[in-house]
């Protein structure tokens, strides 16, 4: 017969040995990050892709919002959202630790939200630096299904990206930094910035002049959210780069009309007015866009309306 002593002995080691397992599966969870699924499961599944390790180039993959519900959350009250009017109380996750959290590669820092209507934001990594954003996950306590409508009409989720409050960090002649809050984000991709700037930066021999240089600055963070060139940056607006590029170089004056007050041309436009833009400002902008201006070729008759 086994004395008893050994037999407590035993059980103690199993135990031990348990509890260790336990403790390394618990640190080890943050590196693994949150669980990827192939296929949505539910409404609040949020679509995320880009450069994260084991997806394939322009694959895409789901997380789920209880998911991500168990990530580091932060409560703040944010004032100044343009979505709420009032302030708020709002929870989430702050948006430059989700490229950790979603498995991402080393070099993919820059985060890009894309929203139900084709609006693309932004996010490199300076922004995050300077004002971190949140992914919002419930709204004072609330979560998506029971959000009220954004400003605009539509619900404001499945998710939003909002502050706890927002100090502009730079100043480019007219334009003062943004803060980035879109509504209706269905949609991460952790990037890297070479990539999503890549096509957008200024060329040629006038690149390098300083009103071209702001109006690449100011056009990068404006425009760039609804004016796609090629796969990257948003589609709102329906309208490409180069059609943008070609109108300000075609009749200045309609594109300064339309930038400062656009449903003054068209009524039904969805673009936002800036009318604080000055001369200076606007001539920044056609100085960018000209670089741009390629000849018509599969571009067809598209207007800036």
């Amino acid at each position: 017969m086994i004395p008893l002593r050994w037999v407590h002995l035993f059980r103690l080691l199993c135990t031990l040995a348990l509890t260790s397992r336990f403790i390394s599966t618990a640190q080890d969870q943050p590196r693994q990050g949150i669980p990827h699924y192939k296929y949505r499961t539910s409404p609040s599944d949020l679509e995320v892709g880009g450069e994260l390790l084991g997806l394939a180039p322009g694959q895409t993959c789901y997380v789920r919002y209880l998911d991500l519900l168990h990530l580091p959350q932060r409560k703040v009250l944010a004032t100044g959202d343009a979505n709420f009017g009032h302030p708020v109380h709002l929870s989430g996750v702050l948006l430059e630790s989700l490229p950790k959290f979603l498995r991402a590669k080393p070099d993919a820092e820059m985060v890009t939200a894309m929203s139900v209507d084709r609006y693309k934001t932004n996010y490199p990594v300076s922004y995050l630096q300077d004002h971190h954003p949140l992914l919002i996950l419930r709204i004072e306590g609330r979560p998506p299904s029971e959000w009220a409508r954004s400003p605009e009409g539509p619900v404001l989720g499945p998710y939003i990206i909002s502050h706890a409050s927002f100090t502009p960090s730079f100043r480019v002649l007219a334009h003062t930094d943004e803060p980035q809050i879109p509504w209706g984000v269905v949609r991460l991709d952790i990037r890297r910035e070479a990539s999503v700037y890549g096509g957008i930066e200024p060329r040629g021999s006038k690149a390098s002049q300083n009103s071209v240089h702001q109006g690449y600055i100011i056009a990068r963070q404006n425009c760039f959210r609804c004016h796609n060139e090629h796969a990257e940056g948003g589609s709102k607006a329906n309208r490409s780069w180069q059609v943008v590029a070609r109108r300000s170089v075609a009749d200045p004056e309609f594109f300064n009309n339309y930038v400062r007050h656009p449903d003054l041309i068209n009524p039904a436009s969805r673009m936002a007015p800036n009318p604080e833009y000055d001369s200076a400002t606007l001539s920044a902008l056609r100085d960018y866009f000209s670089l741009f201006a390629s000849p018509r070729n599969d571009f067809g008759d598209e207007e800036i309306r």
